[in-house]
């Protein structure tokens, strides 16, 4: 890896966890919350979506073990998170809505930013 790549990858490492706030426990319960139905839960592995799912598993891992699919996926979550919270809640996209959307990809919004 050159050394500009690491530090890219270094980089995009402290973004991907400063956008994502909530620690792999916090997520993994959430993803399980919000994929259970009035009758039935999924199985924590397949709980929540497949990006939920990526996120955490990203949570898990050294910065050592990432995947080209891994580091495709910060920049998305990187993004997403950036985008969602730049737009806000909206009459589309309502505060529970908006906030449980962010909450999928491992952001709470009601989180101070230093925290």
């Amino acid at each position: 890896m050159a050394d500009t790549e690491a530090l890219e990858i270094d980089a995009l490492w402290a973004e991907f966890h400063n956008a994502v706030n909530m620690t792999s426990q916090e997520l993994a319960a959430w993803l399980r919350t919000s994929s259970a139905g009035e009758d039935t839960e999924e199985p924590p592995e397949n709980s929540g979506s497949d990006q939920g799912r990526g996120v955490l598993a990203i949570l898990r891992k050294r910065q050592m073990d990432l995947t080209d699919a891994d580091i495709e996926l910060m920049y998305d979550v990187v993004d997403e998170v950036t985008a969602e919270r730049e737009a806000g809640p909206r009459p589309s996209v309502p505060e529970p809505d908006w906030r449980h959307r962010l909450m999928t990809l491992g952001h709470d919004p009601l989180r101070s930013e230093s925290a």
